[in-house]
């Protein structure tokens, strides 16, 4: 078996599926093993820390390890930075049989840090068989100084090891996600994937294949960029249950509307700083509603708006347009919310200097599912804020495929990976 720890929603175990294997996912969070489940994967809902290994030994081929990222990603409060040497100190312990977890997570700043070394405690017990064949391990750029310590111990016991920062853009994923990975192997020399995709399009020399560009949120989410789409919205709840500041009606999009054969680019009436909202109410929603469009929706053919993704709340976030790869996904907490933000592409005109700038419309599940390569139908479990917390945490598929294809021996067919239609 492939035994993948802190399995999540699935984004390794639906790589697997595409590659023709299965993993046994271990895992705590209800609704992303419910996702799991719904999405046909083997799923062990139960807290890595505590599991036995021993009922694995014998069994297992492949590790997979994605570590929560809580205590050190840059959405959060980065604890894990504070609590980084203890977590140090817990994996040689388990390195050499020693089990000082319970000591050292009394002193921890964050009880998540220590869930980094966990992986340790199972290459330990799986090491005394001999597994596993190969290990892949994920986490946030701050924790490649811990991956480096993994890499030293699995060379002590016969692995070839590499660990390194990779950028999931590089390998089509529609997002500058950028990854410390472990890839080790018994068996083969480990060494990272070649990249597919680059910044600026390669052409093919006798130096290479060549790459293509990196691929655009316009392209993965089948916003073709000649039509320069908008997500059309009206309130629904927000990714933490909340309401939204629209109007009232159903929540949907350019690309859901599309699906449907409903969506046509014909101009809005939106609302008018001169005239006021009592104007809106009486000329914009009644012309909304008779073309079957929700009041106060925007289309960039109407008055030339130019849409890009705000990868959250905060001062500095990551602003990037349609035509570019998404900046990196995290969700949690409300500061996290990532959202559609629109600018005016030309200057203002006689009859265009009035007009409000839309306000941010929050990305959808299935958007933000779509930007991390998972499938347009992928059966996302629980709430809006479940899903988006689920959706934030996954490794993005493609990616996945690209670190465990050589392990399996399989071919990857980016076609696999096609993303909306």
């Amino acid at each position: 078996m492939v035994l993948d720890l802190f399995a999540g929603p699935g984004g390794w175990g639906h790589a697997l599926t595409v590659l023709g294997a299965r993993d046994v996912g271990l895992e705590w969070d209800e609704w992303a093993c419910k996702t799991r489940t719904a999405a046909g994967q083997l799923t062990i809902r139960t807290d890595v820390a505590a599991y036995p290994v021993g009922v694995f030994s014998g069994r297992v081929i492949g590790l997979i390890a994605s570590p929560p990222c809580q205590a050190w990603s840059m959405a959060g409060k980065r604890l894990g930075l504070v609590d980084q040497p203890l977590v140090h100190q817990a994996v040689a312990d388990l390195a050499a049989g020693r089990d000082t977890r319970e000591r050292l997570l009394t002193a921890c700043a964050d009880a998540r840090s220590l869930l980094a070394a966990e992986p340790m405690r199972y290459l330990y017990a799986l090491n005394a068989v001999g597994e596993p064949e190969w290990v892949v391990m994920e986490e946030v750029p701050d924790v490649l100084p811990l991956w480096k310590q993994y890499a030293a111990v699995l060379r002590g016991w016969g692995f070839s090891v590499w660990c390194g920062i990779l950028n999931a853009a590089d390998f089509g994923v529609p997002q500058t996600r950028r990854r410390a990975i472990l890839l080790a192997s018994r068996i083969r020399t480990a060494q990272p994937p070649t990249p597919t995709h680059s910044q600026v399009a390669e052409p093919e020399s006798l130096f290479g294949p060549g790459r293509a560009r990196w691929v655009s949120m316009a392209e993965a989410l089948g916003w073709g960029a000649t039509d320069r789409p908008v997500p059309t919205v009206c309130a629904g709840g927000g990714p933490g249950g909340g309401p939204e500041p629209f109007p009232s009606g159903s929540r949907k999009t350019l690309s859901e509307a599309r699906e449907r054969g409903t969506w046509m680019p014909r101009p809005v009436i939106l609302q008018s700083r001169r005239e006021g909202a009592g104007w809106a109410a009486r000329h914009g929603t009644r012309q909304n509603r008779a073309a079957g469009l929700p009041a106060t929706a925007f289309t960039a053919q109407a008055h030339g708006w130019s849409w890009s993704l705000r990868s959250n709340n905060q001062a500095n976030a990551t602003v990037r347009p349609l035509s570019e790869p998404a900046g990196t996904l995290f969700f949690g907490h409300r500061a996290n919310e990532c959202t559609w933000v629109a600018e005016a592409t030309s200057p203002p005109t006689k009859d265009t200097d009035a007009l409000a700038v839309p306000e941010p419309i929050r990305i959808t599940a299935r958007e933000a599912g779509l930007l991390q390569t998972f499938p347009a139908d992928y059966p996302w479990a629980g709430n809006k804020g479940q899903q988006f917390s689920q959706i934030g945490n996954a490794v993005p598929p493609l990616l996945a495929s690209h670190l465990l294809a050589p392990h399996l021996g399989a071919r990857l067919n980016p076609d696999d990976f096609t993303l909306a239609a």
